[in-house]
């Protein structure tokens, strides 16, 4: 839910609301000299924005709540899954050169890579394929399981996260994305993946919902 720009006549009602609350909607319409059935649009988006409270049988109350507060509350209750992408992976021998093919035609900055039975073993970022790239060595004959960051060196997220946490562990470990995991016979299934595009996306529709 976003923090919404009030108008004039919801701006009216918080305020009533503020100085006699409980107040019922029909008192609150009477002040505005208004129907009730004109006031229920408003009432609604003050209630679902989290500005009112309503109780049935007693009226309205003002939450006392601040746009950033509601907006920071919001924010709170939206996990990994509603804005985790689709994972790109590659098989733990691969050559260095043709990850490198693979994040540039997919356009993603890391490669998740998996074992023969599709565990998650490692992670490939742009700076660990440009460090290769560096070096006096054949890409095309170097397997990424040389470069790559191994377990238990790797950050990961689940599904039911809260996606602020996950955002914090991109900031803290300076990662630009994070494995959506599952458990699955003594390892990790990959079933997603987060990045700081997703975190942004959140953040866009957060503020234009």
């Amino acid at each position: 839910m976003r923090t919404i720009e009030l108008s004039k006549r919801q701006e009216q009602i918080l305020q009533i609301v503020k100085e006699n609350g409980p107040i019922t909607g029909e008192h609150i319409a009477e002040r505005l000299n208004l129907t009730r059935a004109t006031l229920r649009p408003d009432l609604a988006i003050l209630t679902m924005a989290g500005y009112l409270d309503a109780r049935p049988r007693v009226g309205y109350f003002y939450t006392g709540k601040t746009g950033p507060q509601l907006l920071s509350e919001n924010l709170r209750k939206i996990q990994v899954r509603e804005y985790q992408s689709i994972p790109v992976v590659v098989p733990e021998h691969v050559s260095v050169y043709d990850a490198i093919v693979t994040m540039f035609l997919e356009d993603v900055g890391t490669l998740f890579v998996v074992d023969k039975t599709s565990k998650l073993v490692g992670v490939l970022s742009r700076k660990d394929l440009l460090r290769a790239s560096i070096g006096n060595q054949e890409l095309s004959t170097l397997p990424v399981n040389i470069i790559m960051t191994r377990m238990p060196n790797i950050t990961v997220c689940r599904r039911d996260d809260l996606l602020i946490d996950a955002a914090k562990e991109l900031i803290e470990k300076q990662i630009d994305a994070l494995p959506v995991i599952k458990e699955a016979d003594g390892g990790y299934e990959i079933v997603g993946r987060l990045t700081k595009t997703n975190i942004t996306k959140a953040f866009v529709a957060l503020a234009e919902d």
